[in-house]
């Protein structure tokens, strides 16, 4: 991939944004920053607890936390943001409804310029 969808992907609000705009079904939250504790309460109260607050950028799972009510988002908010910080040089967050018990369904899609594309299964 070039370095402009390199960056794009590596940037979870950014990704989700080409996501939504592609028509593909994203998780219940805001298309943009959370960045206050009252902000991040406001949307939850909008989407309903429990709520998955994560770093923007990175992965593996560091910079996310759970919370299923306003009393463990409170505590987790700092966690999370002190977090991605340390680990990614960048405590931006975003705020998703937790699916609790979801089905996972992964699969990796390449595509090149030219218009060829392949999936790898798990």
């Amino acid at each position: 991939p070039n370095h402009k969808a390199i960056h794009a992907m590596g940037d979870k609000i950014e990704s989700k944004l080409i996501a939504k705009k592609a028509g593909v079904n994203i998780i219940p939250g805001v298309d943009g920053e959370i960045e206050t504790k009252e902000m991040m309460f406001e949307v939850a109260e909008m989407i309903g607890y429990p709520i998955m607050i994560k770093a923007t950028a990175g992965g593996g799972g560091k910079g996310l936390r759970i919370a299923w009510n306003k009393e463990e988002a409170d505590v987790e908010w700092d966690a999370a943001k002190r977090e991605a910080a340390a680990s990614f040089g960048d405590d931006r967050m975003l705020i998703e409804k937790f699916i609790d018990n979801p089905r996972h369904i992964e699969i990796q899609v390449i595509g090149d310029k030219h218009g060829n594309i392949v999936y790898l299964p798990e």
